[in-house]
């Protein structure tokens, strides 16, 4: 029997020895090798903490002691040593294991969402319930990438950690020096100082080992040497190096001036070392960091030579050499990326800004060709925005790209610092509408309907490349408004032509005659609505097909459009409350237009993981659904009233 197949629960991994512990490690990298290549999901981050918790669960004890991920897409090996290893053959799928923390899957598991730098405020909310209750004896443990850390966030919780000195909270700072990207600003430079000054006490501690034995002479040289260090740390805090960061030579300020207690760096692939330091950190009774250095994608040759981000998140692959099983079709990120790079050849005022994803969403290019012009802000996205603003009133036209999930984040920026002044900033949403595998708090669902309520805000919907062209011109040339432009993950397809134009809408298919359906179809959503438009001509049925382009403001042709049919249904692949199709029945009666109006949509809350596809289906959003919807209503509407 392997060693893996004996683990079933944590308290299962005590009784290892180092020999074990090792082999074990080897057998969880093959396990999760074979298993995510299978199904996708993020391989590189969990194969760079397999040591790191093994060594959390030897030393707390979960689920008494609360262990949290921040983010979740590093919690596979916890789910493995906590009974799930059988499940991963769902990994991702409808009905499996989620890639993330799942409260429904075990009481191991707490955060479930996908967002990250929130974990150090539950830590803290939950170490004060804790003291309330009296629960002395149970450990709170947040382990955290150093990547969530460049998240606001985070250090507003580090804040209120560090004022309760008695409240203990052990934060695990898993260092690998990238989130998605590698990460970037003064605190990746910190982390940096913070490794190279363990190599360095290492240095002084043989300093003065060797030339101590080397009689009165060695003996003086390192006396010399220790005044001469302790000389520029006193400089250093007088000021007198002037510029010089403290952290050069005494690195854990940043930790230690919050108040908070510090341990490290240690290696995160030794177990030993680490559990030690969490065995200091457990019995310490104060908040403590204990920063852990970890390579992401260790052990599995193609993630660790994958410069760009070692396999952070895969589709299926061959295990054996980690290359994608499916060839890559053209997908909207690339799409966008290159008409970026062309549009800032002609738009000097054009410059990028990307919240710690830059190849996710499509900005490597621009990056490599336009350095000085693209703005990596590490994951900060209220950061993003804001700075945005203040780029946009000194001039510059900001081009902001962030998965539409995670514009939730910057909501206030968007209404109260590009709306309220009128700036002249673009939003590029990768990934809005349903997403899918990633689970319920990656869908890019809310955007449609949260934006709707930001006065002056434009949002564009291309349903192919040509559109996303296009439009992200026209939202480049708006100087006194913020616009949204706003697409799906995955492959772009073909492009959908207008067989007319009325005004500012896109006509797709015209019925003959007046009556029958309208379709108003919401960006990608054409190509459903045109498929549906197709199955109800087969019935005798005459539909209308329309893009509005720009969902925000409506087109003022569309209210005219409407009247001339029986029926109009909405298409949209964002929440049914409060998006496109609820602003379209607002517009008509505001016109005094009374055709009825059917909105096809998501319906509200979380969708549970599944694949893209099974989601949209599942919401009535395939071209079969689409078409029976439009027959029902027609047939409903033609019906007679009863006693008239």
């Amino acid at each position: 029997m392997s060693l893996l197949a004996r683990v079933n629960q944590p308290s299962d991994l005590r009784g290892l020895s180092r020999t074990e512990l090792a082999a074990l490690a080897g057998e969880i990298r093959e396990f999760l090798v074979r298993h995510v290549a299978a199904t996708g999901g993020h391989l590189g981050p969990n194969l760079g903490v397999v040591e790191l918790t093994l060594a959390l669960h030897r030393v707390f004890d979960s689920p008494r002691d609360l262990l949290l991920w921040d983010v979740g897409h590093q919690a596979y090996v916890h789910k493995i040593v906590t009974g799930r290893a059988a499940e991963f053959t769902g990994l991702r799928q409808r009905g499996g294991l989620s890639g993330y923390p799942s409260r429904e899957e075990s009481a191991h598991d707490h955060i479930e969402h996908s967002h990250a730098s929130a974990a150090l405020s539950y830590a803290d909310g939950m170490a004060k319930a804790r003291e309330l209750a009296g629960e002395s004896d149970r450990h709170i443990v947040a382990v955290v990438g150093d990547g969530a850390l460049t998240g606001g966030l985070a250090w507003e919780a580090l804040n209120n950690i560090a004022e309760a000195p008695d409240r203990p909270v052990v934060i695990v700072v898993n260092d690998n020096g990238r989130s998605y990207a590698p990460t970037v600003g003064g605190l990746a430079r910190h982390l940096a100082a913070l490794r190279a000054h363990a190599g360095y006490e290492r240095l002084a501690g043989w300093g003065k080992q060797a030339l101590g034995g080397a009689g009165t002479t060695g003996r003086a040289l390192h006396r010399t040497l220790h005044a001469a260090k302790e000389g520029i740390k006193e400089g250093l805090r007088a000021g007198l190096e002037g510029p010089a960061p403290a952290e050069a030579v005494t690195p854990s300020s940043l930790f230690t001036a919050l108040g908070l207690h510090y341990l490290g760096p240690v290696d995160g692939h030794d177990i030993t070392a680490v559990e030690t330091a969490l065995e200091r950190a457990k019995n310490h009774g104060a908040p403590v960091v204990v920063h852990c250095i970890t390579r992401k994608g260790l052990g599995y040759a193609p993630a660790e030579q994958d410069e760009e981000d070692h396999l952070h998140g895969i589709g299926t692959i061959d295990p054996r050499t980690g290359r994608p099983l499916r060839p890559s079709a053209p997908t909207w990120s690339a799409a966008f990326g290159r008409e970026l790079v062309e549009l800032a050849e002609t738009h000097p005022d054009v410059v990028a800004i990307t919240a710690a994803m830059p190849g996710s969403v499509g900005l490597n290019d621009f990056a490599a060709q336009y350095p000085a012009r693209f703005f990596d802000v590490g994951i900060a996205e209220q950061h993003a925005v804001a700075s945005a603003a203040g780029m946009a009133m000194a001039g510059l036209h900001p081009v902001v790209a962030l998965y539409g999930t995670f514009l939730n984040r910057a909501l206030d920026q968007v209404l109260m610092d590009l709306a309220l002044h009128r700036l002249g900033t673009t939003l590029v949403l990768d990934r809005s509408g349903v997403t899918g595998d990633d689970g319920p708090s990656h869908n890019g669902l809310w955007d449609l309907a949260m934006l709707q309520a930001v006065p002056g805000l434009r949002i564009a919907a291309p349903r192919d490349a040509r559109t996303l062209r296009q439009q992200l011109r026209q939202a480049v040339a708006v100087t006194d408004a913020p616009t949204v432009l706003r697409y799906p993950r995955g492959a772009v397809g073909p492009d959908i032509p207008a067989a007319g134009r009325v005004g500012a809408v896109d006509v797709l298919r015209a019925a003959s005659g007046s009556g029958g359906a309208l379709l108003v179809a919401v960006g990608t959503t054409a190509r459903v609505a045109l498929e549906a438009a197709g199955l109800c001509a087969e019935q005798g049925v005459e539909v209308t097909v329309v893009d509005p382009l720009w969902v925000k403001p409506l087109p003022d042709e569309l209210p005219a459009l409407a009247a001339d049919h029986a029926l109009v249904v909405t298409v949209e692949d964002g929440l049914r409350t409060g998006g496109v199709g609820t602003t379209v029945v607002q517009a008509l009666q505001e016109a005094g237009v009374r055709t009825p109006v059917c909105v096809l949509g998501v319906a509200d809350g979380f969708p549970r993981q599944a694949g893209r596809a099974e989601i949209l289906a599942e919401a009535g959003l395939t071209a079969r659904a689409v078409a029976d919807t439009v027959t029902l209503a027609l047939a409903r509407a033609a019906a007679p009233v009863p006693g008239r």
